[in-house]
Parts: structure tokens; sequence; C-alpha cells
């Protein structure tokens, strides 16, 4: 795989809670450089970051972040501030207290709301595979796909642990056709970006990936 078509599946991520905006921009810069997929950054930078690009650079953000366990009504205005701002790309932290007491309607009707707010913007599914079951990310792989969201995605960073090839093997066997795979956590080195794609995931999370690719 050349760099410009890995480049075009990396989302280049700065998350971490101290980002200041020249560390944003120095990302954005990164990204057009090598032609990322999009930039995924806090929500408080979506607005001035798409006032600045445009259409230059797509931009990805999360919400209910990183713990997942928001209420509803505060992700799904997250969302709508988030789209009006700007945002390309929606990530979404599902509720695994909610997986965790087995309120599986509850975690596919908020998605449903998320994607319906969403609309023809993709949206993105963390499930944080380092908290689940093997039985619980395969119920997850078929709600996110009943949902109708776009991806569904390994990890938030945040975690006990992040990406795995194994998950991605296991949500490849259990996702809808119409849903794309989204691995994100510890991918640090080109070589481990190529592994992900090859095992079947479509995109990558990572802040270190397209640096090396500029080199």
């Amino acid at each position: 795989m050349d760099k410009k078509e890995l480049a075009g599946k990396i989302d280049h991520t700065l998350l971490k809670a101290f980002a200041d905006a020249d560390s944003i921009y120095s990302l954005c810069e990164e990204a057009v450089r090598a032609g990322a997929a999009s930039v995924c950054i806090p929500p408080c930078y979506v607005k001035e970051v798409h006032e600045r690009y445009k259409d230059r650079l797509k931009i990805c953000t999360v919400i209910g972040f990183p713990l997942g366990y928001s209420v509803t009504s505060a992700k799904a205005k997250e969302a709508e501030s988030a789209i009006e701002d700007g945002a390309d790309e929606i990530d979404t932290v599902i509720n695994i207290s909610d997986v965790k007491n087995g309120r599986f309607d509850s975690v596919l009707d908020e998605l449903k709301l998320l994607k319906k707010i969403a609309g023809e913007h993709v949206l993105k599914v963390i499930i944080e595979t380092c908290y689940l079951t093997e039985e619980e990310k395969i119920k997850l792989c078929g709600i996110v796909t009943e949902a109708g969201a776009d991806y569904i995605k390994t990890s938030t960073g945040f975690g006990s642990a992040g990406a795995d090839i194994t998950d991605i093997r296991l949500f490849r066997e259990n996702i809808g056709a119409s849903v794309k795979i989204k691995a994100a956590g510890g991918i640090r080195t080109v070589e481990e970006a190529e592994l992900f794609v090859k095992a079947g995931a479509d995109r990558i999370g990572s802040s270190a990936v397209i640096p090396l690719l500029l080199k």
C-alpha cells in the first residue's frame, strides 16, 4: 500500500484534554499535506477549523467522549452543535453502563437518534472493546448495523487497551454489509496501520501515522 492510499484511510487525531490551538492547526496542516481522511479533534475546535479550512479538510469530532455515559439528550445536543459548527463526521461512545446492564434497547434507541441527527454526515460508533465480552461485542455489531451507523469503532484510546486485530476480524464476521470498521487506540506505526487495514479496517484513528507518512 502506497503512502497516499494509506493516508486516505487515516483520521489524524488529537483529543488530549490539554490540546492547544497551535497543536490543532499543526495537525490540520499535516492532514492537508498528507491527504488524510479527516482530522479528529475536540468539539470546541470544530467551528474555527471549519472556518479556516472549509472544503479542504474533513472534520471529525467526538461526542459522549471518552466514557460514554452522558445522557442521550446531552449526546444529541453535542451532535447537533458539532454538525452546526461544521463537523463532517461524528464519533460517539456508546453507553457502556447500559451494555453491562443488558439494556440493549436503550443503546439502539440512542444510536438511532444520533444517526437521525447526523443524517448524511458520517456516524461512527465507539464500543470500547477493552471493557466488553466477546458476546457483547457481537451483540453490538448487530445493534450498530440496525441503527444505520456508518462505522463501528474499536476504542477511544482512553480505555485500558486500544485496537486489537482479533476484534477487527470479529467485527467483519458480524456487522452488516453497510457498516465499515474503524480501528483506533495504540496504532503508532505505518506497519501497524497496514496490518489493521489488511485485517479489514476501513479507517484508522491515530496521532502518529500521518507524521511518519510525511517523512
